[in-house]
C-alpha cells in the first residue's frame, strides 16, 4: 500500500489576506477540494492511501463533505490534522485546559485519524522557542545536541499522545544545511545519518507499544533542498537515506516502517521517487509553483498517476 499525504498548511487564509487559498471563503474551498477528489477517483485508488492534513478551521467542513459520498468512493481518502499538543484530555485528569493548543482528543473528536508531527516548520518553531532562552544554542556542538534532544523529546510526546488517542502518525524527520555540513558526499552522509538516527531514536521512543493497532509512517524531509532555487537530492541519495531510516527503525524498535519522501512530491519527480524500492509514497504541499501558485486537485491526480503508473 502506497501512502500519499497532502499538507495544506494555512489554506484557511485567502490570497486577498496574504495566504494561498484561491477563495475568500476557505470553507467552500475545502469542500470543493473534497468534491473534486471524489469525482477524480482519488478516494478509491487501488493500493493507495491519500490523507489531507488540514488546518483546524477546515477539519469539520472537510469531514462533513467527505461523509456525503458513498464508502466505496472515499474508502482510501482521509482527513487528518497538523500535529497535536503534547498533553491530552483524559478522564479524571486534565479536562481540557489547553488554550491555544489542540490536544489529540479534540482532533479525534472532529474525525481525524491521522496527524502529521515533526514537520520541519514545527521543528523550527520549537527551536525558536528554545532560542529565546538560549540564544547561542547553535554556537557549539554540545548546545546544538541539547537543543535537538529537547525538540525531539517534545515531538515524541506528541507522537505518543496521538497514538494513545487512537490516531496514526506521519512523523517527519530531516537534516538542515547546517547539520548536513560541508565536505564530500561521505562526510555529509555520515553527519546526516547521525542527525536522523537521533531523531528516530528519540522521536519514536515508546511508539512500538501501540503497534500493530496503530500505524506509523516516516516522512523524510531533506530540509536543505526544500524551497525556491534549491537543488533536490537525486535518486541515489534518497534511496540510501530511506534505506538507512528503515534499517535504523528495524534495528532500534524491531518493526518495518513505511518511508515517504517529504521533500516535495511533484509531477516532475513522482516517477523517479516511485522507482525507489525503499520509498513508500510521498508528501505533497503546493502543486503549482509559478503563476497562480497553490494546490490544485487535478494536479494532485497527475502526481499520483505518475507515481503509480
Amino acid at each position: 500500500m502506497k501512502e500519499i499525504f497532502i499538507n495544506l498548511k494555512r489554506f484557511d487564509v485567502p490570497r486577498s489576506k496574504g495566504g494561498v487559498c484561491p477563495r475568500d471563503n476557505a470553507k467552500e474551498w475545502i469542500e470543493e477540494v473534497i468534491s473534486e477528489s471524489m469525482k477524480l477517483g482519488i478516494g478509491s485508488l487501488e493500493n493507495v492511501n491519500v490523507v489531507y492534513m488540514v488546518p483546524e478551521a477546515l477539519i469539520i467542513p472537510a469531514q462533513e463533505k467527505l461523509r456525503e459520498y458513498p464508502e466505496n468512493m472515499r474508502a482510501n481518502l482521509k482527513v487528518g490534522c497538523q500535529s497535536v499538543f503534547r498533553n491530552n484530555i483524559k478522564a479524571g485528569e486534565n479536562f481540557g485546559a489547553f488554550t491555544a493548543n489542540m490536544p489529540a482528543a479534540s482532533a479525534y473528536q472532529m474525525g481525524c485519524r491521522w496527524t502529521i508531527i515533526g514537520h520541519s516548520e514545527e521543528r523550527h518553531d520549537k527551536q525558536e522557542i528554545i532560542g529565546a532562552f538560549q540564544p547561542d544554542w547553535n554556537q557549539s556542538d554540545v548546545l546544538r545536541e541539547r537543543c535537538a534532544v529537547a525538540v525531539d523529546s517534545l515531538i515524541n510526546r506528541e507522537v505518543l499522545s496521538a497514538l494513545e488517542q487512537g490516531m496514526d502518525v506521519l512523523l517527519c524527520i530531516g537534516e538542515t544545511a547546517e547539520e548536513r555540513g560541508r565536505g564530500n558526499f561521505e562526510e555529509q552522509r555520515r553527519r546526516t545519518q547521525n542527525v536522523l538516527y537521533g531523531q528516530l531514536k528519540r522521536g519514536l521512543c515508546g511508539g512500538i507499544d501501540y503497534l500493530p493497532n496503530r500505524k506509523i509512517v516516516i516522512g523524510y524531509e531533506p530540509i536543505w533542498a526544500i524551497g525556491p532555487g534549491k537543488t533536490p537530492p537525486g535518486r541515489e541519495y534518497i534511496a540510501q537515506i530511506s534505506k538507512f531510516i528503515k534499517d535504523t527503525v528495524k534495528e532500534i524498535y524491531g518493526f518495518n516502517v513505511p518511508v515517504v519522501y517529504g521533500g516535495g512530491l511533484k509531477e516532475e519527480n513522482a516517477a523517479m521517487i516511485s522507482s525507489i524500492e525503499t520509498i513508500d509514497g510521498g508528501l505533497v504541499a503546493l502543486t503549482r509553483f509559478s503563476g497562480e501558485i497553490g494546490f490544485y486537485v487535478k494536479d494532485l491526480k497527475k502526481i499520483i498517476s505518475q507515481y503509480i503508473r
